[in-house]
């Protein structure tokens, strides 16, 4: 995927490349899939199971890298105001309003997301990547994922974000790294069991995740080989993924906001039985 010399098809008169063709498909999965909280993970690794693409390939490497950069992108746009705001707040060390608390609560929600993170990537990396590749793992995880969804309707309240839920919201980070468990759908979902304000249980959810994100990216890095690689498609992936990614980024917060979001849990359901069927048949 990815290289120079791809094969190519005609519809209606256009030649598509079917590296192009992929790599929408794979770009689109991921900006739908990245914010609604039905794991972009797991649905990739369906996507190339059913392609027959190997993620192992050098360009694969290089394109999550990339997609990684592209979530990045769209969350410090869609949150740059707040973004600016606590970061004015930390260069004045003026931790007692509300933006420099929530630059705390991000550290402390960090902490134990990089030490989950550190153990699966690099203390457990060998074990973890036949576990990270396989569909069953999908197929299981995508119902707990949905199990989480689901209760998160349950409770109803106004309370202001702690330290301990702050701890809690990022230790549910750092177990999204398993393929079918999804980030914000966990995150957001903590947060509500906990009795935050859906508003910024959701904003805290994707604040959380730029460090998350840019330790993913550093991490990720190490193992980068950019060889014989068509950039323009590359490329057109990544803005692709950030489009539909925005689009949909902004379609999860009214979804929050209306508390319609255990309605995913159902999808997660079907969608893990039939992973599962699909692995076993």
């Amino acid at each position: 995927m990815y290289q120079t010399t791809a094969k190519t098809i005609h519809f209606g008169g256009i030649k598509f490349t079917i590296d192009l063709i992929q790599t929408l498909i794979l770009a689109i999965i991921q900006g739908i899939t990245e914010w609604l909280p039905v794991s972009s993970t797991g649905h990739l690794n369906i996507a190339r199971n059913c392609m027959g693409l190997s993620t192992k390939d050098p360009s694969y490497i290089f394109f999550d890298f990339m997609l990684h950069i592209g979530t990045l992108c769209v969350v410090l746009v869609t949150f740059r105001n707040d973004i600016a705001k606590i970061l004015k707040a930390v260069i004045r060390r003026d931790f007692q309003t509300d933006e420099g608390k929530l630059a705390l609560f991000i550290i402390v929600g960090s902490i134990p997301t990089a030490i989950i993170g550190f153990i699966f990537n690099f203390l457990l990396h060998e074990k973890f990547e036949s576990l990270y590749l396989n569909l069953l793992t999908v197929g299981v995880a995508l119902p707990i994922n949905g199990f989480f969804l689901y209760v998160s309707q349950l409770r109803r309240d106004n309370e202001k974000l702690s330290y301990m839920d702050s701890l809690l919201v990022g230790i549910a980070q750092g177990v999204a790294i398993i393929p079918g468990i999804s980030r914000s759908g966990v995150t957001i979902s903590t947060g509500l069991l906990r009795k935050v304000k859906k508003e910024t249980a959701f904003k805290y959810s994707f604040l959380l995740s730029i460090p998350a994100v840019i330790g993913a990216t550093i991490a990720e890095s190490r193992n980068l080989v950019v060889s014989n690689v068509d950039m323009a498609t590359m490329f057109l992936g990544v803005i692709t993924s950030m489009i539909v990614g925005y689009i949909f980024l902004k379609l999860l917060q009214k979804i929050v906001m209306k508390e319609k979001f255990h309605l995913f849990a159902y999808y997660c359901w079907i969608a893990g039985l039939v992973t599962i069927a699909f692995y076993f048949f």
